[in-house]
């Protein structure tokens, strides 16, 4: 018999990678938002405008996971702001939609999200991470360009040490 893998949800009990998947801060990351896309099925009226059948509609994720309305202080990074609430990745809360939602949502969101998470837990528990000599952390240079992918505008310089020993990073 086979067993299956269970992961917590995401949000209230990883509010750090729900904070990450809201507002896309790493490249490459499931959250580096570029525009969803929904085919309409029927006629329907979206902010008073009528859409026909067979209309692609872009959404664009990157605005709502910054957007005042839904997030207090929306380009901060507060992990806080999930403790207590009953917020996921799996379509079901509009305001964070990192894999999309219903029938067209990602079917790999489980494996992105397991992936994420051991490779962000591999490369905290192997390597000391820093930034270079006399750069404060309030002086890392965190604006974005935004395309068909966000990223930093300059990238990100680490100081990355090895915590183990060298035969285990073969």
């Amino acid at each position: 018999m086979s067993q299956q893998l269970s992961m917590p949800s995401i949000g209230a009990e990883n509010p750090s990678l729900a904070n990450t998947l809201r507002k896309g801060d790493y490249e490459g990351s499931p959250g580096c938002y570029p525009p969803r896309t929904a085919l309409i099925h029927r006629i329907c009226k979206i902010v008073g405008y009528n859409i026909l059948k067979g209309t692609t509609v872009f959404v664009n994720t990157w605005s709502i996971g910054r957007d005042p309305r839904y997030w207090e202080e929306p380009e901060k990074f507060l992990p806080e702001r999930f403790f207590g609430k009953d917020i996921d990745v799996k379509g079901h809360n509009f305001e964070l939609l990192p894999f999309g939602s219903g029938r067209r949502m990602c079917p790999a969101y489980r494996l992105g999200l397991i992936l994420i998470q051991s490779t962000l837990a591999n490369l905290v528990h192997g390597f000391k991470w820093g930034l270079p000599d006399n750069v404060k952390p309030e002086d890392v240079d965190m604006e974005e360009e935004y395309g068909l992918t966000t990223h930093r505008k300059n990238p990100i310089v680490a100081v990355v040490e090895p915590r183990l020993s060298a035969h285990l990073y073969v």
